[in-house]
């Protein structure tokens, strides 16, 4: 169902690193996380933590987890693929820092989010493809 996984998560200076590498741990167990330094507009520290999670076990541990939203989340993330779907079938999905420090899932709109690049196993790699697979599960649940 999922090729890969792509993560980015941007730790401020006045938020704790360990805490939020563990968010990550919590969504991915068996990530392995590259961290790089960074700066921002008014020159305060930024370390972005990234990397890809591409073992099938590992994808299919994620979606699982995906598929155990409550209902409002399922049929929000239903509702709104068209608009985080590329046209490369790649999903995009923004999830609560806060909440994945505490060992659950929220998907979110805006605001300081653990940024995910999910590639749908789609064949050809469409659009269409992509959103039929991932309603198809999300429905199937």
């Amino acid at each position: 169902m999922i090729h890969n996984i792509r993560f980015r998560e941007f730790v401020y200076e006045n938020e704790n690193l360990d805490e939020l590498t563990q968010a990550i741990y919590n969504i991915f167990p068996d990530a392995e996380i590259e961290s790089e330094d960074a700066e921002g507009l008014m020159e305060d520290k930024i370390i972005i933590l990234s990397g890809v999670v591409d073992k099938k076990r590992q994808t299919k541990a994620f979606f699982n987890l995906l598929l155990e939203l409550d209902q409002n989340q399922l049929d929000k993330l239903n509702n709104d693929l068209e608009r985080k779907v590329d046209d490369k079938g790649n999903l995009f999905l923004r999830l609560s820092k806060e909440d994945a420090v505490d060992e659950k899932i929220t998907i979110v709109d805006s605001g300081d989010s653990i940024h995910l690049k999910v590639k749908i196993a789609a064949y050809p790699a469409k659009k269409e493809i992509a959103i039929k697979k991932v309603r198809e599960a999300i429905e199937n649940n």
